[in-house]
């Protein structure tokens, strides 16, 4: 059996509404009305006004009279009734068919791609709620496209420059300009970026897909400030930038000790790149009000607008820097310290005075 359309059923519940509603209306009427009409006349008692009398009889007339203009008068009412409620209730399923039409049109043209479609609100409320639902919809749809398309041109944009390189090297060794040492050390170099921006970017995949695995282990967190400082204070004595550690007090965790070193050594090696020869980049840690490591510089600063978008993939404040990295690093800190139930947050009083870089992590995380 076919189901009944939208506009089939709404005509149908107006039509049964309004019937049920005359029919009602006539019923109550037509027992009413003669019982009334006697109540209100004394009935039709014996004697002179009784039945057999003379008052009686135009009683009894008067009370036919009135049940059968009532019963014509019912009908013209019913049928008008039933005439006006059908064309009411034709007028308003199609106006409200013609509202869910708009908003199902709206969802095909989302649905074949074209995410700058909005919907107009109809006048009822529950279909405007709708409609806002969808044009929300569409605002996602069209920034998660805005960045799909941007992640691709990025990833192309940093496969390039080592795709390039090797290229280069390949050509060059073939025309005799360079050794097979140099060729192969070069290709070497160039892949273990490629590896690098293989890995980062399933990295940020599985992290956005609440999939990162970790390892959670009882350590202090200074375990892991020590290993990235003496893992990166050469970088730090080459680029002249003063490395200053404060965490005297011990940060006891339930973490993932090496993520927690990756994340570290983003943050740092960030400061680093961004803070020119002269300045001084500060790690702090404290345990008051759950685990706390700033990491701060006096490089470079950040704009406003910039504090939440260093987070997103391959992201640069300066467009022109190429400092190397693959331009996640950044992103798969902040997932990685959210996956442990903190958060990694930047702050910065302007451009041209530093940035500040805070990882926080909740009592027993």
């Amino acid at each position: 059996m076919t189901p009944m359309s939208t506009r089939t059923r709404l005509l149908v519940s107006f039509a049964a509404v309004a019937g049920t509603g005359v029919a009602a209306f006539a019923i109550a009427v037509r027992v009413l009305v003669p019982r009334l009409f006697e109540q209100r006349t004394g009935g039709y008692g014996n004697g002179p006004g009784g039945p057999g009398g003379q008052a009686g009889e135009s009683t009894m007339n008067q009370r036919d009279a009135l049940v059968s203009s009532l019963d014509t008068a019912l009908l013209v009412a019913l049928a008008a009734t039933l005439v006006c409620s059908t064309a009411i209730a034709i007028v308003m399923s199609r106006r409200s068919v013609r509202s869910l039409d708009r908003l199902r049109a709206g969802t095909r043209t989302l649905a074949a791609g074209d995410y700058r479609t909005r919907v107009a609100p109809p006048p009822e409320p529950e279909l405007a709620d709708l409609a806002h639902d969808i044009n929300r919809l569409a605002e996602r749809l069209a920034e998660t496209e805005q960045r799909r398309a941007a992640l691709i041109g990025d990833v192309a944009h940093e496969m390039r420059t080592p795709l390039t390189t090797i290229n280069g090297y390949l050509e060059g060794f073939d025309d005799g300009l360079f050794t097979s040492r140099e060729l192969t050390d070069t290709v070497r170099t160039e892949v273990v970026r490629l590896s690098h921006l293989a890995g980062d970017l399933a990295a940020v995949s599985r992290s956005e897909e609440g999939r990162l695995e970790l390892e959670r282990s009882a350590c202090d967190l200074r375990d892991a400030v020590t290993i990235v400082v003496d893992r990166l204070r050469p970088q730090f004595e080459a680029a002249g930038v003063d490395l200053v550690v404060a965490a005297p007090h011990p940060l006891p965790a339930l973490v993932d000790l090496e993520r927690m070193v990756q994340v570290l050594s983003n943050v740092v090696g960030n400061a680093l790149a961004y803070t020119p020869a002269g300045g001084r980049v500060s790690i702090d840690g404290a345990a008051a009000d759950g685990l706390r490591i700033t990491v701060t510089d006096t490089g470079r600063g950040l704009a406003a607008d910039d504090l939440e978008r260093v987070f997103e993939r391959f992201y640069r404040a300066d467009p022109s820097d190429h400092s190397g990295g693959t331009g996640v690093g950044l992103t798969i800190s902040r997932a990685i310290v959210r996956a442990h139930g903190g958060d990694l947050v930047a702050r910065s009083p302007g451009a041209g005075r530093g940035s500040t870089f805070e990882i926080t992590l909740p009592n027993g995380a």
